[in-house]
This record gives structure tokens, C-alpha cells and sequence, in this order.
């Protein structure tokens, strides 16, 4: 799945003609792109998407919206590790492959994934 989070921007720089910034999304930190908001400021927030902050938005909605994508796991499942996530469902949840192709699962030699 691929949510558009909420998410406090800390600090701005440019690189290479493009504004970036550091962003919060509830305790995971990220780079993220401000060409489509390029007045946003630090202390900030703004929904991101793909790494595009795509909108500013208000504090409070954003701390809400932040809770119940927590509450429903849905941050973990945005940005958390695939690799952590199969190793703790016992090893047999597919994990993507380097170049973005679905792979095999954990515990599955290169041979049976062929099959």
C-alpha cells in the first residue's frame, strides 16, 4: 500500500538545484522533495507522498492523522524494514527483490523460486 502520511518538516536545504528537506513522519525520518510546496517552512507539516510533499496542512490534523495511522499499523507497514517484516512472520512472507521484482520468500533457495 502507498499512503500519503503526514509528516513535520525539520530542516531545508538544496541539492543540486532541488529544495529537499528532512521530515518527521511520527518518529521515522525521511528525505523528502518540496518542489510541488516550495514556500513550506521548518515547523511545518505537509502530506507526503512517494517523497513529494504534495500539500501543507495544520498541526493538529496532521498529530491525528499521524495517531491513527499508528493505531491501525499503517506506519509500519508504509516505512517499515520488508526484510525485518519477513523475519519476524516466520520467514515465508515474500520480500521485493533488489530491482523491485517480487523475489522469493525467506527461506526459499533461488532453485524452488524458479519452480
Amino acid at each position: 500500500m502507498c499512503l500519503a502520511v503526514p509528516g513535520k518538516v525539520l530542516d531545508i536545504e538544496e541539492r543540486d538545484g532541488t529544495r529537499m528537506a528532512t521530515v518527521d513522519f511520527g518518529g521515522v525520518v525521511k528525505e523528502v522533495c518540496l518542489e510541488y510546496v516550495p514556500d513550506l517552512k521548518v515547523g511545518e507539516y505537509a502530506i507526503v507522498h512517494v517523497g513529494f510533499a504534495l500539500q501543507r496542512l495544520d498541526e493538529e490534523s496532521a498529530r491525528q492523522t499521524l495517531a491513527l495511522f499508528e493505531e491501525l499499523g499503517l506506519l509500519q507497514e508504509e516505512f517499515g524494514d520488508p526484510w525485518e517484516a519477513a523475519a519476524a512472520q516466520g520467514g515465508q512472507q515474500a520480500v521485493p527483490g533488489a530491482d523491485g521484482a517480487p523475489a522469493a520468500a525467506v527461506g526459499t533457495t533461488a532453485r524452488e523460486a524458479r519452480q
